[in-house]
């Protein structure tokens, strides 16, 4: 039997830095203080500094920040936010739990990313933010983005889950609008070992109106400001993003490494179509997507090799049964297409070129 690779590779990378994740975690549990303890600050200090946002909120997980970003917005029932629906579910499912409306906006067909000379025609008299996300690892037209949302008065919430340490135009991921808000899910760029996630921003008064919602809206303790949720990161997962952050800039390197590693061997592989960069900006492969026909097929011929896969995304969230009533099924046709055709492969910042060039090879042998 053929040996299955990891798709993403958690055990080589805790095996590097097992000494320092012990450490850290350790003394969690020395001190005690496993909610709001001394690393929580430290981490929002850390991440703060590396995005340049001049402020850090560190909430549960990436879906709590999006929520908590909606909510420190003040969008109400009945407002509009403009995304995208080649993502994740939780982008839209945050706008549908607070009662406003995501407005769905196509994407760019080789990137798969929120196409921008879309979204105006999308705004109206009830829009009040537009949620792009920063899909893959790469950012979309932030600035693009951002114009349209200055003339119209509208606020942006950059979906950053997949993109932290990414760059475009010479700034962080995170850093590059009203809100930005990642997530450290164990198999993003930078994780912890559970749910965890971080909300940036440089408007003082939306940090205030983050740190506050994320304990269940407290200006003090039991003096209830305004409305909130149980939204915090806890100490043992900030101690272990910590210890990760130390070799942070090192896997940033090596996944910008891989990817252009992979661009080059898969370059002439007939019947595959890889997922296009944009000059003014990086990747740093959350996934590393390409487009294929027949991918059930050949997922199942990669399998046998052991080699994994995965899809993001098999189904447009606008087709998906909870959100289908937003949007009529063609409305997004560009999304529906690429839906039937992106495949990730193995990847992450430990994976060695031995085992890149097997994927290679079990790709052109499937694909011949």
């Amino acid at each position: 039997m053929t040996d299955k690779l990891d798709f993403i590779d958690l055990k080589a990378q805790y095996a590097a830095l097992k000494p320092r994740i012990n450490e850290r975690m350790q003394r969690v549990l020395d001190h005690g203080q496993y909610i709001m303890g001394p690393e929580v600050k430290e981490l929002e200090q850390q991440l703060a500094a590396h995005t340049g946002a001049r402020h850090c909120i560190t909430v549960a997980s990436g879906t709590e920040a999006l929520l908590i970003s909606l909510m420190a917005l003040g969008i109400k029932p009945g407002d509009e936010v403009i995304t995208t629906p080649f993502t994740f579910a939780a982008t839209a499912e945050m706008i549908v739990l607070i009662g406003a409306v995501p407005v769905f906006v196509d994407v760019e067909p080789d990137t798969c990313n929120i196409d921008a000379s879309l979204i105006e025609a999308k705004v109206t008299p009830k829009t009040r933010a537009i949620m792009p996300v920063s899909l893959y690892g790469q950012v979309p037209d932030m600035s693009a983005i951002n114009t349209v949302a200055a003339r119209h008065g509208l606020a942006v919430i950059e979906d950053a889950a997949q993109s932290f340490g990414a760059t475009y135009q010479g700034q962080k991921s995170g850093n590059l609008s009203t809100l930005g808000c990642t997530s450290f899910f164990p198999s993003k760029p930078l994780g912890c070992y559970g749910d965890g996630g971080a909300v940036f921003t440089s408007d003082d008064a939306l940090a205030q109106a983050c740190r506050e919602i994320r304990v269940h809206g407290q200006s003090a303790r039991y003096t209830h400001t305004r409305v909130g949720v149980g939204g915090r990161m806890d100490t043992l997962q900030c101690a272990v993003v910590l210890a990760k952050l130390e070799r942070f800039e090192w896997e940033l390197a090596q996944r910008l490494a891989l990817g252009a590693r992979y661009a080059e061997l898969l370059a002439d592989v007939p019947g595959l179509r890889r997922l296009a960069v944009r000059g003014d900006r990086d990747c740093v492969w959350a996934q590393y997507t390409v487009f294929v026909e027949h991918r059930t097929e050949l997922q199942a011929a990669l399998l046998a090799l052991g080699i994994p896969t995965a899809v993001h995304y098999p189904k447009p969230v606008h087709h998906q049964p909870a959100y289908a009533h937003l949007c009529c099924p063609e409305c997004c046709p560009v999304s529906t297409l690429v839906s039937t055709q992106v495949m990730s492969l193995p990847m992450s910042a430990d994976l060695t070129h031995a085992q890149q060039d097997r994927i290679v090879a079990a790709l052109r042998q499937c694909m011949r």
